[in-house]
């Protein structure tokens, strides 16, 4: 055993000899992270800067020469089957924009009733007055938000509805953890207590878990104070914390309790199962949170502070899989193998050669090629529609109709278009009156213009913007061409030398996201295969089991991605995700995705080819030891994997669409990469490669460190065997 894995064994005993001491210290030290993240936290935001690009480019510059229109705006939407025309309803509008012109950070609010630029639908019954404010969406204070929702909530009455719609108000919707988490809860309790049939050892996880959700959160919302945190990240970290807390414990427990079995001492049992299970979670955390980390590469910083925090939640979750769980672990005694009063037999279920299990792996072991055909040919359908893949932003048509953002923009696409709900803005400098007459008449020619505003110039005459109404929705490729068309081809030949321009406005930011993610996504890509495959070179000493790993990771992400597509793209299945409404898939889950995807495969593969190296070791009888491998760590595989797909797909019931496309994503590629890859794909393919699963050139493995993941050999205590019994961790 190595000097880590021995180390880790030294501190599995320690927490059990001194097990109320780290409890209390974890319960001071939870109390500790709770008080200091209540002043601390700042609250997320819907930040959506991007350095270099153009949109973001056309703000800096607004914010210099032009502040009162560098901000975002919001749309108070009134509908009136009356007509806005009706004394009644007219004093009421105008009552309630009086009102939200004197709201703190408004700068300006547009009236339906006004002459020129009113947006007023032809048969009188919509108007809209649009809010301007002093600061980008992601800024603007919740006070000032919450005021203008105060007076909009006064002013509606029977006659007139009022809704509130735009980037502004967008921003402040957001959403924590809800009933998702205890539904996710619920059910891995339920698979628990199926596999270990008994409470404590069901329970254990799942304490763990909530432990580590509650001091990830507290990092996590500490973090607030220095950077701005998406709005998405409380529910993605409540995702995965739950997930692979209860993962890593679940991997913990099942193999401390089977050394108790084998007649270990509880406190020898916590040591060899951290000095072995808990090396393997030390190492899958490691590329989670590497992997994660890594997202700062696509030179977005919401993104980038994104995967920061789901790493924080990751890190967290296994620094308690190895600290707390081995003091509850010494807590619980020899409880975790009786089953009410009575100690549960388990010698039966040791004789791997009787198991269903061992059965099936031997089954591949005898037709490899079929196996190894029929389960390529499952993910390859699977992923046959990331080929019509579309990164973007879904827009406000895609919230829930409980929200006042889509209400706002249900009424506005039906009286104006759906181009209506996210203009652009183009922004020019250095262009006289004739010369911008000139690019607001080739903008109006340009196709899938719905509308185009008269140009608003600055005091200083030096830049001015134009609003411009697309034909089709912001979340729409059609728009994102538009925007495309307008940068390479329209706006430079319309405004000539000496005039710069930008296409900006909040779908523009989406589309730049969106470009930008898709350009570095091959770079990210290529860094997490990289990492993989270099640190499972130096674990298993091979050259193919990395390649093989990082293959069938691909193939089994490649099927999530083609899922999601299918559905939230192509509309399979929607309506049972909750969602009403096909839409590109979100610019930076795929990255997201393939970040935790590639870690949780990866713990799966160490688990089960950390396993068969072990058989291999002792009979050198390959398909033998792949069939045993597959027994020994099958039943923990499924339980742990059951569990992520049922937590994940509970998020499936978020209101946010891009937390039912992760939880969906996530699901999928876990039960696939659990059943047809570790089940099916893994055992075919080491059986046609043979001994050739372990070549390693000669000259490499000397380079190499060494680094053993299970470097505890799982022997009983005194070396005895129950009887029936092989030996234990075979």
């Amino acid at each position: 055993m190595g000097e880590k894995a021995a180390l880790l064994e030294r501190w599995g005993r320690f927490s059990v000899r001194r097990r109320w001491w780290v409890v209390g210290a974890w319960v001071v030290g939870l109390a500790l992270l709770g008080l200091a993240a209540r002043p601390l936290s700042e609250g997320t935001v819907n930040s959506l800067g991007i350095p270099g690009a153009e949109s973001q480019e056309a703000v800096d510059l607004l914010q210099a020469s032009f502040p009162e229109r560098s901000g975002d705006y919001g749309d108070i939407v009134f509908k009136a089957p009356a007509g806005l025309d009706d004394p009644g309803v007219r004093e009421g509008i105008e009552a309630l924009l009086a009102g939200v012109a004197t709201v703190p950070e408004v700068v300006a609010v547009s009236s339906p009733y006004q002459a020129a630029g009113a947006m007023l639908s032809a048969d009188g019954t919509v108007g809209i007055a649009r809010v301007q404010f002093s600061r980008g969406a992601d800024e603007v204070s919740t006070a000032s938000v919450k005021e203008v929702e105060r007076l909009i909530e006064a002013a509606r009455s029977e006659a007139l509805q009022v809704e509130f719609g735009g980037p502004v108000p967008a921003g402040q919707e957001r959403e924590g953890p809800n009933e998702s988490t205890i539904l996710g809860l619920i059910a891995a309790l339920i698979i628990l207590l199926v596999l270990f049939r008994t409470l404590v050892p069901t329970a254990l996880p799942l304490v763990t878990a909530m432990s580590g959700l509650a001091a990830g959160f507290a990092i996590v919302f500490s973090m607030t104070a220095i950077v701005d945190l998406s709005k998405f990240a409380p529910n993605i970290g409540a995702m995965i914390g739950l997930g692979v807390g209860i993962d890593y414990a679940l991997f913990i427990v099942a193999r401390h309790r089977e050394q108790v079995l084998a007649g270990h001492t509880v406190e020898e049992a916590a040591g060899i199962a951290l000095a072995t299970a808990g090396k393997s979670v030390v190492f899958a955390g490691g590329v989670v949170v590497t992997s994660l980390l890594g997202l700062f590469l696509m030179g977005i910083p919401f993104v980038g502070w994104l995967g920061a925090a789901a790493a924080a939640m990751v890190a967290v979750a296994v620094v308690v899989a190895m600290t707390l769980l081995p003091a509850l672990l010494g807590i619980a005694g020899r409880t975790v193998v009786y089953l009410g009063r009575r100690r549960r037999n388990d010698t039966a279920a040791i004789d791997h050669e009787a198991s269903a299990w061992y059965r099936l792996g031997q089954s591949i072991m005898r037709r490899p090629y079929v196996f190894l055909g029929v389960s390529t040919a499952i993910l390859v359908v699977l992923s046959i529609p990331v080929l019509d893949l579309r990164l973007g932003s879904a827009d406000a048509g895609n919230n829930p109709v409980t929200k006042t953002t889509r209400r706002a923009y249900d009424i506005t696409s039906e009286a104006f278009g759906p181009g209506a709900n996210g203009p652009l803005t183009v922004v020019i400098q250095g262009a006289g009156t004739e010369r911008l007459n000139d690019i607001r008449e080739a903008i109006a020619a340009s196709g899938n213009v719905a509308a185009v505003s008269q140009p608003v110039v600055n005091a200083a005459g030096d830049t001015a913007i134009i609003a411009v109404t697309p034909g089709t929705a912001p979340q729409d490729q059609a728009t994102s061409d538009l925007v495309h068309r307008l940068r390479d081809d329209i706006l430079p030949g319309a405004a000539g030398d000496g005039v710069t321009t930008y296409v900006a406005g909040t779908t523009a930011r989406y589309i730049d996201i969106a470009d930008r993610i898709g350009d570095r996504l091959p770079l990210f890509f290529a860094l997490v295969i990289g990492i993989s495959f270099i640190l499972l070179t130096v674990v298993f000493r091979s050259l193919l089991i990395p390649l093989k790993a990082a293959l069938m990771n691909l193939l089994s992400i490649g099927a999530a991605y083609g899922v999601i597509v299918a559905v939230f793209q192509w509309g399979w299945g929607l309506a049972l995700t909750g969602a009403d409404r096909t839409g590109p898939v979100e610019s930076f889950l795929p990255m997201m995705l393939f970040a935790v995807l590639f870690g949780l495969s990866m713990d799966y593969e160490v688990f089960l080819v950390s396993r068969i190296r072990e058989e291999f070791l002792k009979s050198g009888d390959n398909a033998r030891s792949v069939a045993r491998g597959l027994t020994s760590t099958a039943s923990v595989i499924t339980a742990a994997a059951t569990i992520m797909v049922v937590v994940f797909l509970s998020f499936v019931m978020n209101d946010q669409r891009v937390v039912k496309e992760f939880g969906l994503g996530l699901a999928v590629a876990v039960f696939i990469d659990a059943t047809v890859v570790r089940l099916l794909l893994v055992p075919a393919t080491m059986e046609l490669m043979g001994s050739w699963n372990w070549w390693l050139p000669g000259w490499l493995d000397r380079v190499l460190p060494r680094i053993s993941i299970e470097g505890t050999e799982s022997v009983p205590a005194n070396n005895a065997v129950p009887v029936g019994a092989g030996a234990p961790g075979r």
